[in-house]
Order: C-alpha cells, then structure tokens, then sequence
C-alpha cells in the first residue's frame, strides 16, 4: 500500500489533470478534501512548500486560541515611566555619559552641597509672569549653576522615572558618544564650580565647594643636616591613592603618607646650609573637609603597550574610617564613614560601564544608581558582589578575599567617599526654591499629558486588535477555496495580514503577473488559492490587484486552443528543424488524442524533410569552422615565436644581430593568440592596431628607457623578418620601429636609439603625471615596514602588512571615506616589533614622518612602499613617565569642551 502523502498528492493530480467533463464535480471535490485534508485537520505543522492550497503556519496561529489584550499593542504601560514611591530619580544615558551620571547623584546626595545652589540667584524670574511661568517659553539655563539647580529639583521632585541631563551635558560641550576619565571629570567639575560660585554674594554659597570638599596638606622637606624644615602648603579636593601592590585601604593612604628620602643626585638645596644635603621628605596632612574623596589610580600608563591599563586588583576598605593617626594634629573628630562607592565594570581602562552606590544621608539606607535604573540594597547594607562578579578576571587573578563586619572588598571601586560622623542629624528640609519647583509642576503636567496620551494610544491598539482578531477569527475559516470559484493572493500578503505589528497594506499582485498579465506559472510556488467569498472582502477592505481569478471553461478552451504546441520545433523559416534533440516521434493514436486538444498544432509526419535552408547554413558554419582551423594553423607556422615567446628580442639586451626592431600593441598579440588557440570560438585579426600606443599628435607615448621597465607589459618586439610577414597577414594602421646608431664622434663611441615615430614630450608628460595621480587614488593597498637596527634592516620581512585604505590625492581632498574605509593603524607596528608609538622614529625614502596632520600621498606613501622603523633606546627612569605620556602620547580628553573655558 502507498504511503498516505502520495496518495493525496496522487489525488490532486489526478483531480487537476482529467478534463472537467470526464469526472463528476463530486469526484474533483473529493480529490481536493484528500490533498488538503492534513492541513484542515491540524496534522500539517508548518507551511507545506510550494502548495498554494496550504493556509496552516502563515502567522495564524496567534490570531487563534486565547488572546492577550497586551500582544495588540508595543506600548509600555506610561506608569511604569513612573517614580516609584519613596524612591530616587535616575538619569538617561545619553550614550556614553554614564561617568556623568554617577557624580551627579553623588552630588545630589550631598545635601549641604543641594542647598546651597538653590539659594544661588537665576535667571528664571525673567520666565516668571505672575503666579507662574511663561507656558510658550521653555526655560533655558544660562549658566552651569542653572543647569545643576533646576538637574536637582527635577531629581527630587519629578514624577518621572529618570530625567533627560542632556541640557547639563550640551552646557559642558562634552561628546556624548566618548568615554571619558571619570576621575579627570570630576576634578574638573569641581574646580568649574568653585570658580564660577566664588563670584556670589552669599558666603554659605560662595565657599560651599571649600567647606565640603577642601582639605590642606603641605610638603614638607627637613634637611638631615641641620634639621630646617621647609613646608610648601596646598589644597587638595581627593586624595589620589596608589592601589598597586596594596590589599587594604589604610595602607594606600600609608604610603601617601611616606617619607622619602632625597640622597645622592637628588640631593635636597638647603638654604640654612647653602649647600646640597641628604634630607627626607614626605606629606602632612593639616586638615581634612566634611566630604573626604579618595580615588583610586585603577588606570595607569602601561609602558609596554602606550596605552592606559586598569588595575583589576582587590582593595579591602572599611564602612568607618578613623583619618586621626594620619594628620599632624591630633585631637579632632576625624571619624567618617563611607557614603558612596563609585563603580567601574569592565577591564579596560577605554571601555566599560560606570555606576554608584550612595548612602541616603536622610534614612541610611544604601542605593545602587545605574543611569535609568535605581535599587534600593535591603538591610541598609552595602552590597558589591555582584559588581564584582561581573569583570571578567585576569590571567594573574586572585580569589576575592574574605570582609568581616563593617568591611567591604572591591576590584572595580575607583573612588571611595567618606562623610565626616556628626552625633547631629542631617538637614531633612532641602526645600526646591518656589521658581524652580514651577518648572519642575510644569515638567510634572507635560508628563502627565504624555501618560494619558500613551494610555489612549494603548487603548485604541486594543480596539484595533480585537477587532483585527475578530477579522481573523471570521476570515480564516473561509479561507480554503475547496472546489468552488477561487483567487490567487501572494503568501506574503497574507502574512503581513496576519502580522499584527505591521499595518496591513493592499493587495499588490504585479510582481508575480507573465507578460500576458496572467498569473506566473514559476509565481505558482510564492502565492495561495482562497474562497471567492474571503478574496472578496480582501478586495473590498484593503483594495489593491490585479485580481487572479479563476477562470470559466470557455475560457479555459479558448486558451487551450491558443497555445502554440509544437512551434517550439519551427525552425526561423517554418520548417521543421534539423536539431533531432529537440523532438520525438510519437504513435498514430497518441498524435490523435493530442489533436483533440490542439487542433491549429502544425504537423509533421516521420517522413517529412528538415528544412533545406537551414541545412545549407549549417554546411557554410561547418566550412567556416574549417577555414578558421586553416587560418590559425597557417599563422602559428608563420610566427611560431610570436605564438610561443621564444627568442623575443629585448630592449635591455638588445640582439646583436640586428639594428631595427618593430612594435605591436601587447593586446594584438594577446588577441591573436586566443584565435590561434580556440579558431572555432573566436574570429580571426584582421589589423594591427598600433594607434593605442600614439598620443594624438601622431607621437609615440613611451621612452625607450620606459620601454625596458614598466612599459615593457604593454608592448611587444619583433624582429624584422616576423614584421615582414605580419605586414602580409595583417593590415598595419602605424608602423612603429626603434634603430640602433652608433655615433662615432663620441670617445668612446655611443650608442643611441632613435624611434619612428618621435616621442611627443608633452603627451607624455602627461601620462606620467596621470599615472603619480592614480599611485596616490587607491581604496586598498599594502604597506611595508622594515624595522632597522644599527642601520642595517631586521631579516624578519615586515609588518604585519598595513592594510591602508584610501589615501587622499594630491589635492588633499577633505571628503568623508566610505564605511569600512580606514586611515593606517601604526600601532600594528608596535605589536608587530613590540616598539612604543613614542620610541617610533618613522621614515621613507630619507625623509621623516613626524608630521601626524599630512595626507599618505602628501608624504608620498604609495602602494607597496616600504617604510623604515628606528626604535629609540628606552627611557630608564621610570618616574619620568608622566613627562612621557604628556609629551609623546597626548590624549585629547576634556580638551575643547567647556571644562576648561574658566
């Protein structure tokens, strides 16, 4: 017994095959239920392919069974836009401003700091109009000030989530797509805003950044002589903590501390003496600020790499600090406790992600800030595990150690804040000054107005979606055309219908139409047959067509009677053809039965001749075929070596045995011997086009010196026995020879070679400066560069290679390059031979690349250059690598933005 699939496709054949009139409808009928039967019963799991009568697994499915209101739309709920109770306000990231994002909540925490820029004077009174503000005019910050009050009422009062700090940001000029040092902002940060509050009135205000974060320390030198002490004093707003090969906290801030000693060349001046000295010298700490920031120098200068690194080490820290045995008088309070912990995800000092823990000072209760986000930790205890378990560890990594109470460990901590422990309570009543919190009830109104918008957009896609799934729910069903009228709509029509994220569109049905404006029989595979009844309403509610309806019988007759069956075997002049491939006989009885159904078929019986026309040009190709053969075999044995290269004549090594040789264009010898090769594929040449090596004014284009090098490709030499004999074979447009002279008046004789024609020296001048021009237009190229030591070149060969793309021309065009297009990398060259960027010395062809604003083709780096590589003998003195980063390796960082304007 046959399996059940062919069975049912046996069926359709069978049913769509036999002419109508030999089968009852029932029959057909039948057929059609068997074929279609595994999809109508669910047992077909995906979309059978190529079978236009399968409706199962074009989207359907989520239009059937229970639906859920929420798969109608892609909106949000607005209320989870919303702040939640008792909670803090995030921040958006704006794309790389995550370093922005953390100081500002620590600066928001920091209560003394808040209210003393809301007692700042601004410029909003000029929006004020009455009891209000202007509702037309939207209040723009004049100052940094400005930016950072109304950034703070809208962070404590807002009803919004997270807030937009992209006007702050656009105030301070930063990019936005660019990491930047966190650390180097947030000095930065607070030398601008001391600078710009030291201009108020108010002394709470004009000192605030003095009184939170100002400490003093002095550096004091004693000589070991006479026992002088010099103290040199100076503010500082953190401590800058080295971390390598340090576990614990207090023994960074130990080390800080230090005395070093100044002997040797590095003897101290000593002005008491008069003279140099051996003297110690180390850092006082004379007093310390309510707020105590203490960054951690995760990111150090990596000498072997030129670039930052970030050390992925643990540091041991405690909730409660004691600074008293570290400053010089003693007797204070001098007790803080943590308040923020400042977080760097990743292991590269250029990438990764910041984010902030923060004590509230009003309920002591620890807050994990991560731009949008914002978590409440549980227990008011601080929790850094996760953060840590999210770097990826190092090949020397070691296990995190063990924190007791009150202590906490962390490899990714760059900056520790410490507040000074008071027995007085914090300031609970920060209040938003009455001009700010307007702006901010204004903001609170937009917000409002934009969640009863999304809750009607919301709504109307639920209305949309119900009543699409009761579309789906009454169409579906009548989709199966069965054996009654049908169309033909494309499959992917009917998948965009059932796909509820995309409008439905109307029906387009040109692509799958024949040149009749039919239905494609090659389209059969991409489309589906539907009810009349379901086409109907298609039409009706979507519009569009052409419609591909089923056709009546007569129509069908008609067609049938239409075709051309057997012209395929015409030949161009209406006789049978002589391909005996392209035809069959068949039997009396079977021609019979096909005559029924194409009557107008032209007929031809087993004796009938081939076209006799078609014969005789099948004879002339065949004898054309021949004389080529003929023609090919008599050329090879006239030049055998111009088919074959041997015993060429060279420019370089001129022969001895003659005084003139002739030129032929490279490509004439190239296409003559394709058709010596292949006679039968390709035509014979006729002609020796010479005119291709000629300027315009009859001139020849190249020198004999250009000749024996790189114009040597695109020319040919023959000797004048071969010339002779392609003069006959061939026509000869221009005869180009060069003739060997010797000039006897000179002593010793010189020899000289004059060409016929006379180079035309302005042409080619011309084709030279075309040829430097495309040297220097190029979109990919390869680059070498020698390393030299003791100015001879390392034997390892080069590079890698550099892969260069682009170089501008000449002209120095400023044009944007296209995407994946690059300028060189040369720090390929400092892995490839482990040298520094700044112990590069780089050269080419005697001159030196220093000059980091020029163009490759300014420098005239061209394809295949070779560029050399002297390295400089390493610096020694390790601590004068900062004068190195500074000098050889300058980072643009906050340069340019309005950081550095005060």
């Amino acid at each position: 017994m046959a399996p059940r699939l062919q069975l049912e496709k046996a069926a359709w054949r069978w049913a769509e095959t036999v002419r109508p009139e030999e089968v009852s409808q029932e029959h057909i009928e039948t057929a059609y239920r068997i074929w279609l039967e595994p999809c109508i019963r669910g047992v077909c799991r995906r979309n059978c392919k190529g079978n236009p009568n399968c409706l199962v697994g074009i989207g359907e499915h989520i239009w059937l069974g229970e639906i859920d209101e929420n798969s109608f739309h892609n909106i949000d709920d607005p209320n989870c836009e919303r702040r939640k109770k008792n909670s803090f306000v995030g921040l958006t990231n704006l794309g790389a401003t995550c370093y922005v994002n953390t100081f500002l909540q620590v600066w928001f925490l920091n209560l003394e700091l808040r209210q003393a820029l809301y007692l700042c004077p601004s410029t909003c009174s000029d929006y004020m109009m009455g009891d209000g503000i202007h509702e037309e005019k939207d209040y723009e910050p004049q100052t940094i000030c400005e930016h950072l009050q109304y950034l703070f009422a809208l962070l404590q009062n807002s009803n919004r989530r997270y807030i937009d700090p992209s006007g702050f940001v656009k105030a301070l000029g930063l990019d936005t797509g660019q990491q930047q040092d966190a650390q180097e902002f947030s000095k930065l940060f607070m030398s601008l805003l001391e600078d710009t509050l030291s201009k108020q009135k108010n002394p709470d205000v004009r000192n605030i950044v003095q009184q939170q974060f100002c400490g003093e320390y002095a550096y004091v030198t004693v000589c070991n002589q006479c026992g002088r002490e010099s103290k040199l004093l100076s503010k500082f707003y953190e401590l800058e903590l080295n971390i390598q090969g340090h576990k614990q906290l207090t023994d960074c801030i130990s080390e800080f501390l230090k005395e070093e000693k100044l002997e040797g060349d590095n003897r101290y001046f000593c002005e008491n003496c008069q003279s140099k000295q051996n003297a110690t010298r180390k850092i006082r700490l004379l007093s310390l600020p309510c707020t105590l920031n203490l960054q951690l120098m995760r990111f150090v200068f990596d000498r072997q790499t030129g670039h930052k690194k970030k050390l992925n080490t643990y540091i041991g820290f405690s909730e409660i600090l004691d600074m008293e045995p570290y400053v010089e008088h003693k007797g204070g309070s001098y007790v803080y406790e943590l308040s923020a912990v400042l977080i760097h995800r990743g292991v590269s000092a250029y990438s990764g992600h910041y984010i902030a823990h923060v004590k509230d000072p009003q309920s002591g209760e620890w807050y994990k800030f991560n731009d949008e986000d914002i978590e409440k930790m549980e227990g008011k205890k601080l929790q850094l595990g996760i953060e840590e378990d999210l770097a990826e560890p190092s090949k020397s990594q070691t296990r995190k150690p063990k924190c007791g109470k009150g202590t906490h460990c962390s490899r990714n901590a760059y900056m520790l804040v410490y507040r000074l422990q008071t027995q007085e309570k914090p300031n609970t009543t920060v209040q938003v000054p009455a001009f700010l919190q307007a702006l901010v009830d204004r903001d609170n109104s937009k917000f409002e107005e934009w969640c009863i918008e999304m809750a009607e957009m919301r709504k109307q896609s639920v209305d949309k979606g119900k009543a699409k799934h009761e579309e789906v729910k009454e169409l579906y069903q009548r989709l199966p055309a069965g054996a009654e009228p049908y169309e033909f709509v494309s499959l992917e029509w009917l998948q965009k219908w059932l796909d509820e994220s995309t409008p439905t569109k109307p029906i387009d049905n040109h692509a799958c139409l024949c040149s009749h404006d039919k239905l494609h029989p090659d389209k059969i595979s991409i489309m589906k047959r539907i009810s009349e009844y379901a086409a109907d309403i298609f039409y009706s509610r979507y519009g569009g067509g052409p419609r591909l309806t089923d056709e009546s019988k007569e129509e069908r007759k008609e067609e049938e009677e239409e075709l051309n069956f057997n012209e395929d075997i015409l030949c161009p002049h209406g006789e049978l053809c002589i391909s005996e491939n392209e035809r069959r006989l068949v039997s009396k009885e079977a021609w019979s039965k096909l005559q029924q159904y194409f009557p107008k078929a032209p007929e031809f019986p087993s004796y009938k001749e081939c076209c006799s026309q078609c014969k005789i040009l099948e004879r002339e190709g065949e004898e054309n075929e021949a004389l080529h053969k003929m023609i090919a075999n008599e050329q090879k044995t006239s030049l055998p070596n111009l088919f074959q290269d041997k015993n060429r004549p060279c420019l370089s090594n001129w022969p001895e045995d003659t005084d003139v040789l002739y030129i032929v264009s490279q490509f004439f010898v190239e296409e003559w011997r394709k058709f010596v090769r292949k006679p039968t594929r390709c035509s014979p040449v006729s002609s020796v086009g010479n005119s291709a090596l000629l300027c315009p004014h009859g001139g020849l284009m190249f020198t004999f010196a250009s000749m024996t090098k790189e114009d040597s490709k695109l020319i040919a030499l023959i000797w004048p026995s071969e010339w002779q004999m392609i003069q006959k074979l061939f026509v000869v447009d221009h005869i180009i020879k060069i003739t060997r002279i010797e000039v006897e008046d000179v002593n010793p004789s010189e020899t000289q070679y004059i060409s016929e024609p006379k180079l035309c020296p302005e042409c080619r001048e011309g084709l030279l400066c075309q040829q430097q021009r495309d040297l220097r237009e190029y979109t990919q190229a390869t680059i070498y560069v020698h390393k030299v030591v003791d100015n001879k070149k390392v034997m390892k060969d080069s590079v890698p290679e550099l892969n260069v793309s682009s170089s501008e021309t000449e002209e120095d065009k400023e044009e944007a390059k296209p995407d994946g297009e690059k300028d060189p990398d040369f720090n390929q060259i400092m892995h490839a031979f482990s040298v520094a960027p700044f112990d590069q010395n780089l050269s080419i062809d005697g001159k030196i690349l220093s000059d980091d604003c020029a163009t490759l083709g300014t420098l005239g780096v061209i394809p295949e250059s070779v560029i050399l590589l002297k390295a400089d003998e390493p610096i020694a003195d390790y601590a004068a690598m900062d004068d190195v980063m500074q000098v050889c390796m300058p980072e643009e960082g906050f340069k340019g933005t309005g950081l550095l304007g005060h």
